[in-house]
């Protein structure tokens, strides 16, 4: 729902009132996930998607009718043999819509939520349409009282980063919720600056992660190469990664394919919580730097953890279409696909979405963790790759 952010607040600045409607619960096959949400406008404009397209139709006539009524609306949108080209959800799946017209109070309390790079929870209630608004620090509401219960499970919803249709109860009273968690992005680390890297940092944009990348050659560490990074660092590999934040849902990606940046930094990352490692290099090169990182003290368990030669095996050559290789074997770590074909399998092409798992970020500074590894950590190398 963040990308609807920037919509919202133009709308807020100019006075417009709109609807959102929000996938609050889906059953079956469900082309997007809990919390999807599309919004529309007094003029008609739309914004988002709810289902790729199966529903909009409907929910876009939903969406005017609550703007005239003022009342919120749930409404489940599913599949039988009469309606199913009718509202156009042929995928066989069932989804719970909630719309909601968003005046003043609302605005303000979606900008909390929406507007900012910190963890947030928009929790909506599906009987008023009242809203909250949560960060680690404070909450904003659009009016009434919010018992202690649901704010409680709006904030374990915001740990677990996970949105969820919440029935609590409160007293005498049982509320029914949706909290929308809105968790800061994942990191993705790119190590070594190069076409590659360059291309992967787009990928990891359009995945939602926050991309990093650390090149210990300042020559190479240059902004103006790298446009789709979020930040470049200049810094022997292994050293940045020792001092940053990482955590399960983090990605590790070793692109620099030279071993005295490979094997210390790989080190690192098999000890670390990442989700996800992986390293550049050919059959060859990955038989010599499995044998180094044994010969460093790397567990044969640690090694499993190791993607490498990284990516899946598409076929492609070009930076781009590596980079689309290595995304994708990201996406399929990450979700637990097969990454075969569908035509080839059986599974639900819409898997049950599986949340990011819980917990702190790993920040660590623990000096001296790369064991055998003969590397100097002083100043970054230069672009030659010496001191």
């Amino acid at each position: 729902m963040r990308d609807l952010a920037p919509h919202l607040a133009r709308w807020h600045a100019e006075g417009n009132v709109c609807a959102v409607a929000t996938v609050v619960g889906a059953r079956g096959s469900a082309p997007l996930p809990l919390g999807a949400s599309m919004t529309v406008d007094v003029s008609g404009t739309v914004r988002g998607s709810l289902s790729g397209g199966c529903v909009e139709g409907a929910v876009y006539d939903l969406c005017m009718a609550v703007l005239d009524s003022g009342a919120p609306v749930r409404q489940t949108f599913g599949y039988s043999d009469s309606d199913a080209f009718a509202v156009g959800l042929t995928c066989g799946g069932e989804l719970d819509i909630f719309v909601q017209r968003i005046d003043e109070p609302h605005y303000r309390v979606l900008a909390a939520a929406l507007g900012t790079s910190e963890p947030a929870a928009l929790v909506r209630d599906l009987r008023t349409g009242a809203m909250l608004a949560l960060t680690p620090g404070a909450f904003l509401t659009s009016g009434g009282e919010w018992p202690e219960a649901v704010i409680g499970r709006a904030r374990s919803q915001l740990a677990a980063g996970a949105d969820e249709l919440c029935v609590i109860g409160c007293g005498d009273e049982v509320r029914e919720v949706f909290v929308a968690a809105f968790a800061a992005p994942p990191r993705m680390i790119v190590f070594g600056a190069n076409v590659f890297a360059a291309a992967l940092c787009r990928v990891g944009r359009l995945l939602g992660y926050h991309v990093t990348v650390c090149e210990a050659r300042p020559a190479f560490a240059d902004r103006t190469r790298l446009p789709d990074a979020h930040e470049v660092v200049a810094d022997w590999p292994h050293r940045y990664l020792r001092g940053t934040a990482v955590d399960s849902r983090t990605v590790l990606c070793v692109l620099t394919h030279d071993p005295k940046f490979d094997i210390p930094v790989l080190i690192e990352a098999l000890r670390s919580p990442a989700g996800y490692i992986g390293a550049m290099g050919s059959r060859r090169a990955d038989a010599e730097r499995r044998a180094r990182l044994r010969e460093a003290g790397v567990t044969e368990t640690e090694l499993a953890a190791l993607h490498s030669p990284i990516g899946l095996e598409l076929g492609g050559r070009t930076p781009e279409e590596t980079a689309i290789a290595i995304g994708a074997e990201i996406v399929a770590a990450r979700h637990g696909g097969s990454a075969r074909s569908l035509s080839a399998t059986q599974r639900p092409i819409h898997a049950p979405a599986r949340p990011w798992p819980a917990g702190p970020d790993f920040a660590r500074a623990q000096p001296g963790r790369s064991r055998g590894v003969s590397i100097s950590a002083g100043d970054p190398v230069s672009s030659h790759g010496t001191r």
